[in-house]
């Protein structure tokens, strides 16, 4: 069965807007409903727009037909940064309705979400309190932002993940992650990493959460389990996918809440595309081809 955006959009319009209900509190109800806002905002990531404002004159167009009504530049900005909780819960949900949830492995990385290019614009930055300078060995640079770590299952549907600062060690924030998993299910039996997680404390965590953990030998251990190119691979390509297609480092966060809904824009993206295709029964689970136009 082919598919196209708007079959991803509307799918995942009628799946989150059971789980979201109706909206509580005081107020008149908004035109635009929690759904149709989440929906929006994964449309743009899909089609690659990182400006709201030429977001919203493409969506007329593009999507008009699906949205009755769309909100200025303005108002989808307030409500989108407020949104990020929602985001959070349709990302969540998508997981465990995925065949993706019962699999056996889980993949764990961590990757650089630069924030500012120039000492200046850090300096400025309203991110200063909470963002700092690291390094990624990958491309040989330094980096000021935050670092992302991202718990997935091998067709790419994110399971947990979470922003770090990039100071802070790369098992704790890795341990913290994996203790925030709520069921054996959800963690997974084996953990594939890479050698940045090396270290006896961290294995014997993770033994304790019931799962073990597979990773490269490093040069000055004894051999284990080889160099594992192909199974490292798994993790890159959803990387890549996550940088080369959903323009990760070009997030444009800009206040802390800013960079969080950003970055979960664009994992709800992926998480909604290996969802649907899982529904369609498309043998590559992680392709965006079918929704990127």
């Amino acid at each position: 069965m082919l598919a196209c955006l708007d079959d991803l959009v509307t799918a995942l319009y009628v799946t989150i807007d059971d789980l979201f209900g109706p909206r509580l509190g005081p107020g008149r109800r908004p035109r635009l409903s929690d759904a149709e806002l989440v929906c929006l905002a994964i449309a743009q990531v899909l089609l690659g727009c990182s400006s709201e404002r030429r977001w919203l004159r493409l969506a007329h167009t593009r999507l008009g037909h699906l949205f009755p009504y769309l909100p200025g530049q303005s108002a989808y900005n307030k409500r989108l940064r407020a949104a990020g909780h929602l985001l959070a819960l349709a990302l969540r949900h998508l997981a465990i309705t995925a065949p993706s949830w019962l699999d056996t492995f889980r993949l764990l990385d961590a990757t650089p979400v630069p924030c500012a290019a120039s000492r200046q614009t850090v300096k400025r930055s309203a991110l200063w309190p909470h963002a700092g300078y690291g390094y990624c060995p990958s491309h040989s640079r330094w980096y000021w932002g935050f670092k992302l770590y991202v718990l997935a299952a091998p067709d790419g549907m994110p399971i947990n993940w979470c922003l770090a600062h990039p100071g802070l060690g790369e098992r704790e924030v890795a341990q913290a992650l994996l203790g925030d998993c709520r069921s054996p299910t959800e963690l997974g039996r084996i953990i594939v990493c890479d050698k940045g997680f090396a270290g006896a404390a961290f294995e014997q965590f993770v033994d304790g959460l019931g799962a073990a953990v597979v990773r490269p030998d490093r040069a000055d251990e004894p051999r284990r389990f080889g160099p594992l190119g192909g199974m490292r691979q798994w993790i890159e390509s959803i990387i890549d996918t996550l940088k080369g297609q959903l323009f990760l480092e070009q997030h444009g966060g800009r206040t802390l809440g800013g960079v969080f809904v950003r970055v979960a824009q664009r994992l709800l993206a992926l998480a909604a595309s290996v969802w649907f295709n899982w529904l369609l029964g498309q043998p590559d689970k992680r392709s965006l081809v079918a929704y990127d136009h």
